[in-house]
């Protein structure tokens, strides 16, 4: 059973009667402008629970995600609304969001997201070396069991883990080419195996 504290529920109840008594009192001369705004703010009220409890389904339409058609084999992926394509892919069986950049040559990971596909970036060994346009910064390549997209799955992928700061991992050629077509088409990046 709940327990109830009657003394606080007595308190609230004469607190309401009180202040609705004097908005009553003050307002009686204009009730029905009063009884208007209360319906206003009641609906306005009304409107931030409704907002709040469909706010999942909103942000779905306002910033659509990623879509699988199945029966032609495309990914669709929705432009972001600063501008990019992101995709996200189970790395590992890790979801892992992507930057699509057809300016890089290869998948690149950085250490947080590296940590979620099961690779420690602190035991590797940063040989390699990559020129971005924040300059140069050392990288180690690694071998990904499997990268999946849908139903589509990849295995034995080879990726770099960047050691120096990147905000978004990356997707570059060496995954893309695996398609057999990329195109933009009304706003969208189409992939097709």
């Amino acid at each position: 059973m709940m327990d109830v504290d009657y003394g606080r529920v007595i308190y609230l109840v004469l607190l309401l009667v009180a202040v609705g008594s004097w908005v009553l009192v003050q307002n009686r001369q204009s009730l029905g402008k009063t009884v208007q705004q209360l319906a206003i703010w009641a609906f306005i009220f009304l409107g931030a629970i409704a907002g709040y409890g469909l706010w999942d389904d909103i942000r779905s339409t306002v910033r659509p995600q990623q879509s699988v058609i199945a029966n032609t084999g495309q990914i669709e992926v929705p432009r972001s609304t600063d501008g990019h394509y992101y995709l996200t892919l189970d790395v590992n069986d890790a979801p892992i969001t992507f930057l699509i950049d057809t300016g890089a040559t290869d998948v690149v990971l950085n250490a947080d997201d590296a940590r979620k596909a099961g690779i420690d970036p602190d035991s590797l060994a940063y040989l390699g070396r990559a020129n971005t346009a924040n300059g140069e910064v050392r990288t180690a390549s690694v071998w990904l069991d499997s990268v999946s997209l849908g139903a589509i799955t990849d295995n034995n992928i080879r990726v770099w883990v960047n050691q120096g700061e990147l905000d978004q991992s990356l997707l570059g050629m060496s995954y893309l080419q695996r398609w057999s077509s990329i195109e933009i088409r009304n706003g969208s990046l189409l992939l097709t195996r």
